[in-house]
């Protein structure tokens, strides 16, 4: 029980004293960056995706 009681003393001190938390600003910016990236990469997964759907299926029709 000693163990599990120094693991978090330890742990909140490194929390407190050892961590660098940043700013909500830069938390911000990074999370609009995630999601413009995140869409911009679905917009293009769903064009690749309907262009090959469509060749395909101009493939499967012509035969």
């Amino acid at each position: 029980m000693q163990k599990l009681v120094e693991f978090f003393k330890e742990s909140y001190g490194e929390m407190i004293h050892k961590v660098t938390w940043s700013k909500y600003s830069d938390l911000q910016s990074s999370s609009v960056l995630v999601l413009v990236a995140s869409l911009i990469f679905a917009l293009l997964i769903g064009l690749i995706d309907l262009v090959f759907e469509n060749t395909m299926g101009w493939f499967y029709n012509a035969f």
